[in-house]
């Protein structure tokens, strides 16, 4: 991970807010064989005492599964917008140019859970992304042989998180006149550019205070 000081987010909040608000998250994981696997996944977020837990489910018997039944050590790795920055917006432009993003890194032990657990897991999962209590697509409208196919061919899991690490890299080593000029840049570009512009944007005051 790309973790300079000046990129470092350390307030938890923060952190578990944009998990929450980039709930796609990239599983990755490494066999018996020290082979590495990734899946990306839509995660839920819970806390249980004081320990915080990323849900979700997999289909079994993929290169993944196999992987996870061997090494329970995972990483999952949550990202936001993200924009090319070209060392031409800069006060001095004979620099390198670069990339903006935003990215957590939560490493923890994976364990695997029932058919019971998957079940709520799946109602949980519906309802939260769903969103929509008169959806047809919800869990309780689902049919009873629909989600008896469904649970043979998944696995619920929960993982228990140990570390979180939150690099957002918005250009905070520029001065000032640079950092306004990348903002005016980005917010002509696209949505992700101009994600990344409202970000920076927010964090103005707090880098260059008045």
């Amino acid at each position: 991970m790309y973790s300079l000081p000046h990129y470092q987010e350390k307030d938890p909040e923060k952190i578990l807010a944009f998990m929450r608000r980039y709930p796609f998250g990239m599983l990755m994981a490494v066999d018996s064989e020290a082979k590495p696997v990734a899946t990306q996944l839509p995660f839920l977020i819970k806390e249980r005492e004081g320990q915080w837990y990323l849900c979700a489910h997999i289909m079994k018997g993929t290169d993944h599964h196999r992987a996870l039944l061997q090494n329970h050590e995972v990483l999952v790795v949550f990202t936001g917008p993200h924009s090319y920055v070209s060392a031409s917006w800069y006060s001095q432009q004979q620099q390198a140019s670069t990339w903006n993003y935003m990215s957590v890194h939560a490493r923890g032990t994976l364990r695997f859970l029932d058919e019971k657990d998957l079940l709520l897991m799946l109602d949980e999962l519906t309802t939260h992304f769903e969103n929509n209590p008169d959806s047809p697509s919800s869990y309780a409208k689902l049919s009873v042989e629909y989600v008896n196919r469904l649970t043979r061919a998944i696995v619920a899991f929960e993982i228990s998180i140990q570390s979180m690490d939150f690099i957002a890299k918005l250009s905070q080593n520029r001065d000032q006149a640079s950092y306004e000029n990348i903002i005016r840049q980005l917010a002509m570009g696209d949505a992700d550019a101009q994600a990344v512009s409202k970000e920076m944007q927010a964090r103005k005051d707090q880098l260059f205070p008045l």
